[in-house]
């Protein structure tokens, strides 16, 4: 029996109105921002699609976990127009269920959402991309330049495997296109704002969550001691939808996300052993911490003995 079972037995499968309404009330906002908004203030309509945007994506790791209806596939049709322009949603799926595989992370090979790298690896790049990762390390360099790092990495990954035979990640890139075109279209139709500043838009909501991700793991002996808690309640928990009680969310991911904080106060104790007592207070702490300070070394500093 899994550490999730033990605190979470299981629940009835049900639809989960308040996830819904909220995506309901995503793309409702966005239409107004798109539409409204934009024309009266650009640059405050791009800050808000930012938002918009990274809600959306978390919005859809709420999908890729089971929510909010019981059939999942209709579930998934709810997050397919690609508001993010960037990611496939199959993808990210497809990828975070493989990170999920808790005994492999951090792994530089297996854990595709990791930012560690082989050490072998690391003494073979050029002084220049050392500077480049480094940075990337601080929660500014994250913010600034990793998703630009991330999206690189994995299209060329993606490609390399396309070309190597694999059809369904191409199957999973033309759907991309399919629930990306008609966001570009709307955009170029019908919005004040230019396709352009929308994608400027799009980066800065992988910006933003790039402050979820920076924290999320670290190398320790134990995979479970790898997942971090970061008890905040403010927005960013909201846009996160609580994702950064993030040891509870890999404890039992088909649990929603309004249960999580709960859960985290119930259990916070044998939590916290669990996890090793990685934990942070709030965001605050984070930015005030690492916004210009490197979190950890790039080279995965327990490899290959973790």
């Amino acid at each position: 029996m899994t550490a999730a079972a033990k605190i979470n037995p299981g629940r009835p499968r049900r639809v989960e109105w308040l996830t819904l309404s909220l995506i309901a009330a995503c793309y409702a906002l966005w239409a107004q921002v798109t539409l409204w908004l934009a024309a009266l203030s650009p640059a405050l309509a791009l800050a808000c699609l930012a938002l918009l945007i990274a809600f959306h994506s978390s919005l859809q790791h709420e999908v890729i976990h089971g929510h909010p209806l019981p059939d999942r596939k209709a579930s998934e049709w709810l997050v397919f127009p690609a508001l993010g322009l960037f990611i496939p949603y199959c993808r990210f799926r497809d990828l975070h269920l493989q990170h999920h595989w808790d005994p492999k992370l951090t792994d530089p090979y297996e854990d595709p959402e990791t930012n560690y790298l082989d050490p072998a690896v690391w003494d073979r790049l050029p002084e220049f991309l050392r500077l480049i990762l480094r940075f990337n390390n601080s929660l500014f360099g994250r913010m600034l330049i990793g998703p630009l790092i991330s999206q690189f990495t994995f299209m060329a990954d993606d490609w390399r495997r396309i070309r190597s035979g694999e059809a369904e990640i191409l199957h999973h890139w033309l759907l991309h296109a399919a629930g990306a075109a008609p966001v570009i279209l709307w955009i170029y139709s019908l919005s004040q704002l230019s396709v352009p500043a929308y994608l400027l838009a799009a980066y800065a909501g992988l910006s933003l969550l790039k402050i979820r991700t920076f924290l999320e793991h670290r190398a320790h002996t134990r995979p479970t001691g790898r997942t971090v808690v970061i008890n905040d309640r403010g927005w960013l928990a909201l846009l996160f939808l609580n994702n950064n009680f993030h040891i509870v969310h890999h404890m039992n991911p088909t649990l929603p996300w309004y249960e999580l904080p709960k859960l985290f106060d119930s259990e916070r104790e044998r939590i916290l052993q669990v996890n090793d007592g990685y934990m942070y207070d709030s965001y605050r702490t984070v930015f005030a911490n690492f916004l210009l300070k490197p979190k950890d070394p790039v080279p995965h500093p327990l490899w290959p003995e973790s």
